[in-house]
């Protein structure tokens, strides 16, 4: 499924339209290149989760922030600065990623070999200044039950 978001705006709607349908447990896998809009979209997701846009950083320096405030707890990886796949084994990711909460991970391409079975893949490609095309991929049958109920909710 692909969406087209011509502004901001509109990419922090179709986050929060998504978190709509998450539950305990999912996983979102960003993938995009500089400057696509995953760290927009992921305010997207938390605000739709309860929390404060504003409130939600790029976690660059250090790889992963927590938010149990949310909803549900809500996990955002940024692996942009990571270096080598042993520097996230360290953080015992497999606790947030198995957990009780909502792990969304900027960079998942960096994951390489520890990329989950089962996850929702969304792919920000920037089509011009403005826009972006967001196309979403399940992994799993968990992951195509979230991908109709968003497709549901974005076609409203």
């Amino acid at each position: 499924m692909q969406v087209t978001s011509k502004s901001v705006n509109r990419t922090l709607k179709i986050g929060r339209l998504v978190a709509k349908s998450l539950k305990r447990g999912d996983i979102l896998c960003l993938f995009g290149q500089l400057g696509a809009g995953k760290t927009v979209f992921t305010k997207g997701i938390a605000a739709g989760l309860g929390i404060k846009k504003e409130n939600i950083i790029s976690p660059s320096f250090v790889l992963i922030r927590e938010y149990p405030e949310a909803k549900l707890p809500f996990y955002h990886f940024d692996l942009y600065r990571l270096k080598e796949q042993k520097q996230i084994l360290f953080l015992g990711y497999e606790e947030y990623l198995y957990g009780d909460g909502v792990s969304v991970i900027e960079w998942a391409d960096r994951l390489g070999r520890l990329l989950p079975l089962e996850f929702l893949k969304i792919e920000l490609l920037i089509k011009d200044v403005k826009e972006r095309r967001i196309k979403f991929t399940s992994f799993g049958s968990r992951y195509q039950e979230l991908l109709e109920k968003i497709s549901e909710n974005l076609s409203r």
